[in-house]
């Protein structure tokens, strides 16, 4: 029967549809739904698109024309919206209308999610800095927000993230835009996806573009917003994986999306905050850990907001009884921080001094050498140093256990590099009495940690007790004296060589400084044979730095060394030489003396001698460098043709190990 009138039908539906009123479009809706039930796809095709057609003339008709493609959608959008959708993702995109008419399409929505999606995207990136960028934003994030079920979610969280791998900036700002929108406005549950979000929102924090680094922060904020106090603590560790993927990634040391001026970390500091005071001790561990690894990849600039709310809750969560391994990540953090905004921690000068202090005396070995190394740091923010070296000087005194004496003594000769020269004389007075004291201890390991203080307190006093000092108690080699004090001697010089050399020759003391390490070289002792023979190399690394020349006697005596009985004296000399062939290339006269005995350790067939001058051979010869630097002279030449006939090329392609060679 109705097939009769489809005819006129058609025309009648496709009007009401158009009607000036919203009744008369709702009822026209449900015929098209009944005449579609009757005549399938020839309605659509029939009616929608001259609606879609009036949907670009704009004006009255175009807002009735939308509203009524809307009831049409709100009814049978499963079969009407695989025909709407490729028409209206086709260019010029109408995304007001492809917007609103996705928004009451429900579930049917999902299977074209995807392409409307991209078609709104590119949209919103073509219309950047123009008039319509407003309103095609606005037109986009109604369509982000209309979605409300699972498996929709999950589509746009996928796509969007997709965008983020995009090339060219614009749609990598669009997305982000759109993400910030759905995870702040749309109220959804999307904690599972989380995990995800905060992988490839970071990773967008290290863009080249501005805009979208806002965009990238913004929407980030507005994901950890969302989570609790217990949805925080359960995704530390995906925070923490999620920091180490990108900071692999960075250039330049620092993260641009936590470099924002009056942004920062703001966007994670609440997840590590929450896991430092509230976590368990194995996540508040983690916690301070990728706390410590943001600070080191944000400017100071951007730190300076944040270094209260970080600063407190680690100095709070030190005072309380936790394992070793929580101190450990909180003072390691503290260090970085330390580091990064210097005098902004002035204010907490008292309390974290205070608890570095505490942290010297833990019973933990690894907990007092991260506090040692934290309190290195802060000193150098100090005006008043003299309570600090009073505290850490009746620690050296009245510490019953060694352990922690060395420890304290550790720490007291990096305070002495940082802020030495603040010191008052009476101080300095006291201090050196106890430390030079302690050089003649039995006790290895403080007699080796009293030898470096003394020898920076060495770099660091005035000239003149310096030379009283030097003279007095250091450059005295009595062969009938104790070979622990001899050796607390030996300490001394070695390490005042190579961190004051400028020092010692402004007190006129190089010279002797030089003849008492030649004789410490050849001792009998192995201790102080070994400081010896490090001091030499610092010797003839200054200098070769300073371009002055290499002492013959210096030289002399490491080629013998390089040939002593014991393998600990070997392995010395090579890295003295490999000192001084670090800090300046060596002349063709020196590397004919020293090459042949390197060589004959070398060609040891496995022992530590033998690697240490495999390694000094590659620095004294420039092997890195390309092969040009094999054509010397003389007979050195000879030598030269055993070390490629021996096949140490391959240490060419070694790249170069964090190690300080023989500063110790």
């Amino acid at each position: 029967m109705v097939m009769q009138f489809v005819d006129s039908l058609v025309p009648t539906v496709r009007r009401a549809l158009c009607d000036d009123l919203a009744n008369v479009r709702k009822a026209a809706a449900l015929t098209f739904d009944r005449l579609h039930s009757t005549i399938g796809s020839r309605a659509m095709q029939e009616i929608l698109p001259p609606l879609l057609e009036q949907l670009s003339e704009g004006g009255a008709s175009a807002a009735a024309a939308l509203d009524g493609l809307q009831q049409v959608m709100a009814i049978r959008s499963r079969d009407v919206l695989p025909f709407l959708v490729p028409k209206l993702t086709t260019r010029p995109v109408n995304s007001r209308a492809l917007a609103q008419l996705s928004s009451v399409a429900g579930e049917a929505l999902n299977r074209h999610l995807s392409r409307i999606l991209q078609a709104l995207v590119e949209t919103v990136e073509e219309a950047f800095g123009t008039e319509s960028e407003d309103d095609e934003l606005s037109n986009s994030r109604l369509l982000v927000l209309s979605v409300n079920d699972d498996l929709g979610v999950q589509c746009i969280i996928e796509e969007l993230l997709a965008c983020f791998k995009h090339q060219h900036p614009g749609r990598r700002r669009a997305a982000a835009d759109l993400l910030h929108t759905f995870c702040s406005q749309s109220g959804v549950d999307y904690l599972t996806h989380v995990p995800t979000l905060m992988r490839g929102l970071l990773r967008l924090f290290n863009d080249p573009d501005q805009s979208v680094l806002i965009k990238a922060w913004e929407a980030l904020s507005a994901v950890t917003k969302t989570l609790s106090p217990p949805d925080q603590l359960s995704h530390i560790g995906h925070l923490r994986q999620a920091v180490r993927f990108i900071s692999d990634d960075v250039s330049g040391g620092l993260l641009p999306g936590f470099c924002i001026p009056k942004k920062g970390i703001a966007p994670v500091l609440p997840i590590l905050r929450e896991g430092i005071l509230n976590g368990p001790p194995e996540l508040k561990e983690q916690a301070a850990c990728t706390l410590g690894e943001v600070i080191s990849l944000t400017s100071t600039e951007a730190l300076k907001p944040s270094v209260v709310p970080i600063t407190g809750p680690l100095i709070r969560i030190l005072g309380d009884r936790f394992g070793w391994n929580v101190k450990v990540a909180l003072l390691e953090t503290l260090r970085i921080l330390i580091i990064k905004v210097g005098v902004v921690l002035k204010p907490f000068l008292p309390q974290l001094q205070t608890t570095f202090i505490k942290a010297l005396h833990d019973s933990n070995r690894a907990v007092r050498l991260r506090a040692s190394a934290a309190l290195q740091r802060l000193v150098v923010l100090h005006t008043r140093v003299d309570p600090l070296f009073t505290e850490l000087h009746n620690g050296v005194k009245n510490i019953d256990d060694q352990s922690i004496r060395e420890t304290i003594l550790q720490a007291l000769r990096g305070v002495l590099l940082g802020a030495g020269k603040k010191m008052g004389e009476a101080v300095r007075k006291t201090l050196s009495t106890t430390l030079i004291a302690l050089l003649g201890t039995p006790e290895d390991s403080i007699r080796l940690a009293a030898g470096a203080c003394v020898g920076v307190f060495c770099c660091v006093a005035p000239v003149e007790e310096i030379t009283a000092l030097m003279q007095t108690h250091i450059l005295v080699d009595d062969p009938i004296a104790e070979w622990t004090l001899r050796h607390g001697q030996a300490l001394v010089l070695n390490e005042t060589a190579s961190e004051g050399a400028a020092t010692l020759k402004e007190a006129g003391l190089w010279d002797s400084v030089v003849t008492c390490a030649l004789q410490h070289a050849k001792a009998d002792r192995l201790p102080i044979c070994m400081a010896g023979v490090r001091t030499l190399g610092h010797i003839w690394s200054h200098s070769s730095q300073v371009s002055e020349p290499v002492p013959t006697s210096v030289v002399t005596a490491l080629n013998t060394a390089l040939g002593h009985s014991s393998g600990e004296i070997r392995v010395e000399a090579a890295r003295s030489m490999r000192l001084a062939a670090k800090a300046s290339p060596l002349s063709d006269d020196l590397l004919v003396a020293i090459v042949p005995a390197l060589l004959t350790n070398a060609k040891e067939k496995s022992s530590p001698a033998k690697l240490a001058s495999d390694q000094t051979l590659v620095s004294v010869l420039r092997l890195r460098e390309g092969t040009g630097v094999l054509q010397v002279t003389g007979g050195c030449v000879v030598c030269l043709g055993v070390v490629v006939g021996r096949g140490y090329w391959w240490w060419w392609f070694r790249e170069e190990e964090g190690e300080r060679g023989c500063v110790y």
